[in-house]
């Protein structure tokens, strides 16, 4: 099978269970999940919503790397702030290597929240073309 194109990923997150995650673990929860960039840009009013809709979008990440049995550490993805007010999307350690091998570019990053849920679509780019696996591919 050719697997050319973009890829797509979404996901939705209640906040309640970000918010119960945050009093349960503390600081151990937010410094696994959450880089400082994306900690001090939630500061403030609807932190816990902020911090769903980038949780959301980390996992909406991970659903367009597809990977395996790779581990992908929440923070090898960082939802980042862009000056006109939108979000990107920056990866490293295994979660940039996982876009390297498979010619995935360009990520594109739309979140979403309100009191109770939080939504985020990912869309990466791929240029290049690859056989997934070989009992893919039909005999004639």
């Amino acid at each position: 099978m050719l697997d050319i194109g973009p890829r797509i990923g979404c996901d939705v997150v209640n906040v309640v269970d970000v918010t119960r995650s945050i009093e349960l673990f503390g600081r151990r929860y937010l410094d696994r999940t959450f880089t400082p960039h994306e900690l001090q840009t939630c500061a403030g009013p609807a932190r816990d919503q902020r911090l769903a809709a980038r949780f959301a979008a980390k996992e909406a990440v991970v659903k367009v790397l597809r990977p395996g049995d790779v581990p992908v550490p929440w923070n090898s993805i960082e939802i980042t702030r862009a000056e006109w007010g939108g979000c990107g999307v920056t990866l490293s350690g295994n979660a940039a290597e996982l876009a390297r091998a498979q010619d995935l570019h360009d990520f594109q990053v739309s979140i979403s929240h309100e009191a109770d849920v939080a939504i985020a679509m990912v869309i990466a780019t791929r240029s290049g073309a690859r056989i997934e696996k070989k009992d893919d591919i039909a005999d004639d």
